[in-house]
C-alpha cells in the first residue's frame, strides 16, 4: 500500500491532506530523514511530526471506561470515542467497540478494527468470560449463586434461559459475577430477577485480561500476548 493511502486510512487526513504533509517534510524516518510518498518503509519506521505512526489495521485497544460515557458514535452526551485521538474515529477499517457497556457501567472495554476478531470474542461459541463487580441495594440472601449457576434462570421477555454464571460473594452487598454471554443489561436484570438492585457495576476483566493500573478514561493498545489473554480463563485471585 502506498504511504499516502496508508496514512490517510489511519485517520491523519484525506489523501490530499497527507500529500501536503509529505510536501511539508512532516513525514520522516526515526532519524529525522524526510520520507517521500513513493518510499517503501516499514510501518514502525514512519514518523508524523516526530511521533510514531499509529498501529496498522488489526488494532486492538483496551479502555477503562468511565461512568457517564456511552459506547456510541452519535450520542449527544459524552461517548467513549471522545477519549481517543480524533483520528481514531475515521480510521479505515473503522474502530468499533467489542460489545457495549451502558452509561452507568464502568470498566474494561475493548475496541478493534478487526471484524473477525470482534465476532470471535462476542460469539457464544467462544465462551469468553466477562467478570463484573457489583454493589447491591440489599444484602444477598444466600441462594443467588445456585440460581445463577443453574442454567435455568429466565429473564423477563427472554425466550431462552441464561447460561450458567458464577457468583462470588465479596461482602453482604458486594459480589463478583462471571458470565459467558452478553445479553442486554444482563447483570442488572439477573439481580433484579432475584429481588435485588445493582447500585454500581464495573467490568473488571475479559478472560484473563484485566485493567491493571489503567485509570478511568485511560486506554492502551494491546499486543498479541494481551489478545491471547482474552480467550484464557479469568484469574481467581
Amino acid at each position: 500500500m502506498k504511504l499516502v493511502k496508508l496514512i490517510a486510512n489511519l485517520g491523519y487526513g484525506s489523501r490530499k491532506d497527507v500529500a501536503m504533509m509529505f510536501r511539508e517534510g512532516r513525514v520522516t524516518d526515526p532519524d529525522g530523514e524526510v520520507l517521500y510518498a513513493d518510499d517503501k518503509v516499514p510501518h514502525e519506521h514512519i514518523r508524523i511530526d516526530d511521533e510514531p505512526l499509529d498501529p496498522p489495521a488489526g488494532l486492538v485497544l483496551m479502555m477503562n471506561k468511565p461512568l457517564g460515557a456511552t459506547c456510541s458514535r452519535k450520542d449527544q452526551g459524552r461517548v467513549v470515542y471522545d477519549l481517543l485521538p480524533p483520528r481514531y474515529r475515521v480510521r479505515d477499517p473503522a474502530l468499533s467497540t467489542v460489545g457495549r457497556l451502558d452509561r452507568d457501567t464502568s470498566g474494561l472495554l475493548l475496541f478493534t478494527d478487526d471484524g473477525g476478531l470482534l465476532h470471535r470474542i462476542i460469539s457464544p461459541r467462544a465462551q469468553v468470560a466477562k467478570v463484573y463487580e457489583a454493589t447491591l441495594a440489599n444484602d444477598l440472601r444466600g441462594d443467588e449463586g445456585a440460581v445463577f449457576a443453574s442454567g435455568m434462570l429466565m429473564l423477563e421477555s427472554e425466550k431462552e434461559p441464561l447460561e450458567p454464571a458464577t457468583l462470588e460473594v465479596l461482602e453482604p452487598r458486594r459480589a463478583r459475577l462471571t458470565l459467558t454471554e452478553g445479553r442486554y443489561h444482563q447483570v442488572r436484570r439477573m439481580f433484579a430477577a432475584v429481588g435485588n438492585h445493582v447500585e454500581t457495576l464495573a467490568r473488571v476483566s475479559v478472560g484473563a485480561l484485566t485493567l491493571g493500573d489503567l485509570a478511568a478514561g485511560q486506554w492502551r493498545a494491546l499486543d498479541q500476548d494481551d489478545v491471547a489473554k482474552i480467550f484464557a480463563p479469568p484469574s481467581r485471585d
